[in-house]
């Protein structure tokens, strides 16, 4: 269904995106773009003008965002929500204005309740605050939910909202200014094995749990939702377990080869509590199921990042 539909990626340089062009490209779809910095600034209005005259879509995949870990979150609350906020509002508005056929957006876990019973079902998403240092965030994203509802609802306008959970593999971001948890860890296990020390220090206290969604795995839920889903109700996509960050730490040294201790830094923020969704949505409606387990996921995570270590020195 998607072969010959001209489909634009936002985001499409980043993490995410790389891995989605290339499954659209397995997929036989042959006209993809790709609306990213520096050519797409979609926070200004006359960019993303721009950007649909000249790539005239008929599907937007919006991916790009603002993101970052706990602490980039608290450094810099205003430019995430202001930034995130823009950006959806904007592409949403062009794209009925322009009557392109699907616009596919993606939200974020963080957009939940701070106290979301377990696993997290879709009607949660409205039943409480997000958990603090994600707000801005979060609630930014999840205004896209609120418009593409209304945009359906006076419009008649086709768009869609996943909740993916949190993300990690190949050609993650492993900057520590603003990386997320699998990659800040894999880093400080490689950059403490080389400098020879004998531990780590890591925010929290280790008993938050999360879940994670290997990259290759989301990519192929957007697919199958942009094939096949057409309705403006969120959709959860994830894995479908949760992991403590104590024992995702550990398993991360292990895998990394780091033998030293973990010491935890009581002082700093665990963010939300627990997460875990609820993902039977996405396979009663486009058939979608995660098939990466952790363990193989972040060995294939490791070793490239073990790869990209060794090429950059």
């Amino acid at each position: 269904m998607l072969k010959n539909k001209r489909i634009t990626v936002t985001g499409g340089k980043g993490f995410l995106g790389t891995h989605l062009i290339k499954k659209l490209a397995e997929q036989g779809c042959a006209k993809i773009e790709i609306a990213d910095l520096p050519e797409y600034n979609l926070t200004e209005i006359s960019s993303v003008r721009r950007m649909y005259a000249e790539k005239k879509p008929d599907i937007v995949i919006h991916l790009a965002a603002k993101v970052g870990g706990i602490g980039f979150n608290r450094e810099k609350p205003a430019e995430l929500f202001y930034d995130n906020l823009m950006m959806g509002a904007q592409l949403i508005h062009e794209a009925y204005l322009n009557k392109i056929e699907k616009f596919v957006a993606l939200g974020t876990i963080c957009a939940y309740p701070k106290f979301t019973p377990l696993p997290f079902k879709e009607h949660d998403i409205w039943s409480g605050y997000p958990e603090e240092t994600n707000a801005p965030y979060g609630l930014a994203k999840k205004m896209m939910l609120v418009q593409s509802q209304a945009y359906r609802q006076q419009y008649g306008f086709n768009s869609i909202f996943l909740l993916p959970v949190n993300l990690y593999g190949p050609g993650d971001n492993f900057d520590p200014r603003s990386s997320h948890v699998i990659p800040a860890l894999i880093k400080k296990c490689f950059d403490a094995r080389d400098r020879k020390e004998n531990s780590i220090e890591v925010w929290g206290t280790g008993a938050a749990t999360r879940e994670f969604f290997y990259v290759e795995d989301a990519a192929e839920a957007i697919v199958l939702a942009t094939e096949k889903y057409n309705k403006s109700e969120p959709v959860n996509i994830g894995a479908g377990y949760e992991i403590s960050i104590k024992d995702l730490a550990e398993l991360i040294a292990k895998l990394s080869g780091f033998q030293g201790d973990i010491i935890w830094d009581k002082t700093k923020p665990d963010g939300q509590p627990r997460r875990l969704l609820d993902t039977s949505k996405a396979w009663k409606e486009f058939g979608f199921k995660a098939k990466t387990d952790l363990a193989t996921g972040l060995a294939k995570t490791i070793q490239w990042y073990k790869n990209f270590r060794q090429l950059a020195n």
